[in-house]
């Protein structure tokens, strides 16, 4: 005979009897309501809301039990979960807040209890997908990716167009505006100071300060940006326009500081390939679960929600994108 797993549903039930006891069928069988001379036992149910949410209602308390054990509660936690509920009031405003609730059937203690549970399974996704991390791909990573922030200063070009422009109205004002960019190079390839086209053509709001856009690190310039001024040396400009979403600049590099020693960015090093890792493989978060739930020992010993259970599993894993 199979084992019954007890399970706690995310459901609320109103019962209204009297004082007496709870009706009982011959087979011993406790009557949970009686309708239209017909008697529903609460194995009848059991069994019911256990064929229909027993495997999701599992997986949560089953997350519940083995992350809030691991991950307690702290103020990073408790600040996250109200920025969520912050975000959803301004999304919805307060009325729609409270009807958005009453819809789904919850609480704001509902609601907080299932943000605080996705977060908790986002750290343990991290840390485990962090033990995958060897040494060698953090060496890699530090040698290929890792570089001392660059200061630089721009010109930006505009192409003068808009969003109703057709597309040969918009060809022809990107043409004018790389005509544009071309001859500024023309001028600094004629001893014309940086500084002074930047403030008389850039479209730029660096331009009152000369292009100068200050120190900045790995990744928050755009891509052609960003690969264009790390191939230039120190006081050269590029020699060419660089075209990206914003127009065409003409760079300058001015400085590079130092590449930071290993250790000092090993965590950031870490944090970068596990995110990676994570948008690379969309499936790694339910493998990654799934044998965090393994690890703490799980077994299942209803063999229906079991089989649900490795099936939904097994589905999230393997299936294609």
């Amino acid at each position: 005979m199979k084992k019954k797993v007890i399970l706690m549903l995310c459901f609320s039930f109103v019962l209204l009897t009297g004082c007496g006891k709870v009706p009982v069928l011959k087979n011993g069988e406790e009557v949970f309501v009686q309708i239209d001379g017909k008697n529903i036992s609460a194995n009848d149910m059991y069994s019911e809301l256990r064929e229909k949410y027993g495997r999701d209602v599992m997986i949560e308390l089953i997350d519940k039990v083995i992350l809030e054990k691991k991950y307690e509660d702290n103020d990073e936690l408790k600040d996250y979960v109200d920025s969520q509920i912050s975000m959803f009031v301004q999304q919805y405003g307060e009325e729609g807040f409270v009807q958005a609730l009453a819809q789904a059937n919850m609480t704001e203690d509902d609601l907080r209890a299932q943000i605080a549970l996705d977060y908790r399974r986002n750290l343990a996704v991290e840390d485990y997908v962090s033990k995958q991390i060897t040494d060698d791909d953090i060496n890699k990573y530090y040698e290929n990716d890792v570089r001392g922030d660059i200061k630089a200063s721009h010109i930006l070009i505009k192409p003068e167009t808009s969003d109703d422009a057709s597309e040969e109205e918009q060809k022809k004002a990107k043409e004018a505006a790389l005509k544009e960019a071309k001859s500024i190079i023309e001028k600094l390839n004629n001893g014309e100071k940086f500084e002074d086209l930047a403030k008389e053509y850039s479209d730029d709001g660096s331009a009152e300060k000369g292009g100068d856009l200050g120190y900045f690190p790995k990744g928050q310039m755009v891509d052609a940006f960003e690969n264009a001024v790390v191939k230039l040396e120190v006081g050269k400009y590029s020699s060419e326009p660089v075209e990206s979403e914003f127009g065409y600049h003409i760079i300058l590099k001015t400085d590079q500081k130092k590449k930071p020693k290993l250790k000092s960015v090993k965590d950031t090093i870490i944090d970068s390939l596990v995110t990676k890792k994570l948008n690379d493989d969309t499936k790694l978060r339910y493998k990654a679960l799934y044998e965090i739930r393994k690890e703490a020992g799980l077994e299942i010993h209803d063999d229906d929600v079991k089989s649900k259970y490795e099936k939904y599993m097994d589905q999230l894993i393997n299936s294609s994108n």
